[in-house]
Formats: C-alpha cells, sequence, structure tokens
C-alpha cells in the first residue's frame, strides 16, 4: 500500500520521537540500539531534545531496511519520509 507522503514541513524530531517509541515497545530492539549508539536509558532521557540523538534513532532505522521499511509503516509514513528527516537532522 503507498502512502503519501507528509507535508516538507512535517518536524524531523517528531518523527524522530515517534520512531523511537517504536524502537522501544521491542525490549530486543530496543537493547540493540542502546548497544549500538552507547546510550544508556539516562543518557537518553536526558537526550531527548538533542538533534544529534534523534538523528542517531533514524540512523538506526536506516541502517537496517526490515526496521525502517517496519517502523514507517507504524508511523503511517513512507521509509523516504525517515531517511529525509534524517538528512534534515543533518546526518
Amino acid at each position: 500500500m503507498l502512502r503519501e507522503s507528509p507535508s516538507p514541513s512535517q518536524d524531523p524530531q517528531t518523527l524522530a520521537l515517534g520512531a523511537l517509541g517504536w524502537i522501544l515497545k521491542n525490549q530486543d530492539r530496543a537493547e540493540r540500539f542502546l548497544a549500538l549508539t552507547g546510550l544508556t536509558p539516562g543518557m537518553l532521557r536526558d537526550s531527548l531534545e538533542d538533534p544529534a540523538t534523534m538523528a542517531g534513532v533514524l540512523e538506526f532505522l536506516c541502517s537496517h531496511e526490515p526496521d525502517l521499511v517496519a517502523a514507517a509503516d507504524a508511523l503511517e509514513v513512507s521509509p523516504e519520509t525517515l531517511v529525509h528527516a534524517l538528512k534534515r537532522l543533518g546526518a
């Protein structure tokens, strides 16, 4: 099923927060995210407003296509929208 991309003005931080929520819903995926990023749960909480952290969330998804596609589906956006959000965050 094809979805229209959200407007270009959709906030990349908001998309990244939604993606983070999706990541954290699965314990194995959450543990893999923390291990690969080197973040602790406390560090993650403290850096939720940091664009670099949000870019790290999207980079995590973009580096594993099955997760990228599944997260995009859950967020009701195209995978390309998440990739574009990563670029807008400066990564």
